[in-house]
């Protein structure tokens, strides 16, 4: 099997019901060019994603990230992605690649001017080895996103709830808490509400309570934070979306970042104080992370 696989796709049309898309899909030479230079995902970041976390050739939350890869293109305005013919692409691409952990990239874009749109693509990689920051969790520091709570439904315009190719601010906050001697970041809103991380989502425990920030706030829907919750809630655990402040973060019983490739990492200090973990059940939560679903 090669350690790396991609394959272009022939965008279908949502109303189009046949059983077998397979002709719709093209190998490429993942060494060889294969977008225009005028393809807007790499000019302007205009287009979609999803990260796909695979385990042993089986890939996980496969019906949550293209129900989310659709949400994004229709906040985009671009056309509506056929679902089935995504998900036959996503069993292609893993079955393509070693064992082990891997990751399968959906993306989506706009294509390119006055051309055929839009341009679509999966990619299968292995996974990096996050074993290390599982085990031992993550410092934070809490960034500014430069929005109030309400903008995502004031302003739709900044695409927030969509999980876009314009990763440039993410990345940048990343680098940022690495300036500031942390591993990762959570944004919070100008009023110190927190958000999510810019790779993840973010879950607190009080006492027997698990919160996540409402994705009503402008952030994505994180498709591993409803896997841990479906965990949690089989466990008698009360779970729920609540509007939470930095301080609701800073003081919590413990706190972690979830995510489809990482999985779930333990926040251990935020904006370096200490913030007491649970590594028993940051164990157990990989654990079933990790199997397949």
């Amino acid at each position: 099997m090669a350690q790396r696989y991609a394959l272009m796709i022939d965008p279908a049309d949502v109303a189009d019901a046949r059983d077998d898309y397979s002709d719709t899909f093209t190998d490429v030479d993942v060494e060889a060019p294969a977008l225009s230079v005028g393809e807007f995902s790499t000019q302007r970041g205009d287009g979609v994603f999803e990260s796909i976390g695979v385990i042993d050739g089986h890939a996980n939350e496969v019906e949550a990230h293209v129900q989310r890869l659709a949400h994004s293109a229709q906040i985009c305005d671009l056309p509506a992605p056929n679902l089935e013919q995504w998900r036959q692409a996503v069993a292609v691409a893993a079955a393509r690649i070693p064992q082990g952990e891997a990751v399968v990239k959906l993306i989506l874009s706009r294509g390119v001017e006055h051309g055929p749109a839009p341009t679509a693509w999966v990619t299968a990689a292995p996974a990096a080895d996050f074993s290390a920051v599982r085990r031992d969790g993550v410092r934070v520091v809490t960034l500014d996103r430069g929005y109030d709570l309400g903008a995502g439904e004031r302003a739709p315009w900044l695409l927030l709830g969509a999980k876009t190719l314009s990763y440039a601010v993410n990345m940048a906050a990343l680098r940022e808490a690495h300036r500031r001697g942390a591993d990762d970041a959570v944004f919070v809103t100008r009023e110190g509400f927190v958000l999510e991380a810019p790779t993840a989502s973010l879950i607190i425990r009080r006492g027997d309570e698990f919160l996540t920030p409402a994705p009503s706030g402008g952030i994505l829907h994180g498709t591993t934070q409803l896997s841990v919750y479906e965990l949690l809630e089989s466990r008698g655990f009360r779970t729920t979306y609540a509007t939470l402040s930095a301080t609701d973060l800073a003081t919590a019983d413990a706190a972690w970042l979830v995510s489809s490739i990482r999985l779930a990492v333990a926040i251990t200090a935020v904006d370096g104080a200490p913030l007491a973990s649970d590594p028993d059940l940051t164990a157990e939560l990989n654990a079933f992370l990790l199997s397949p679903r």
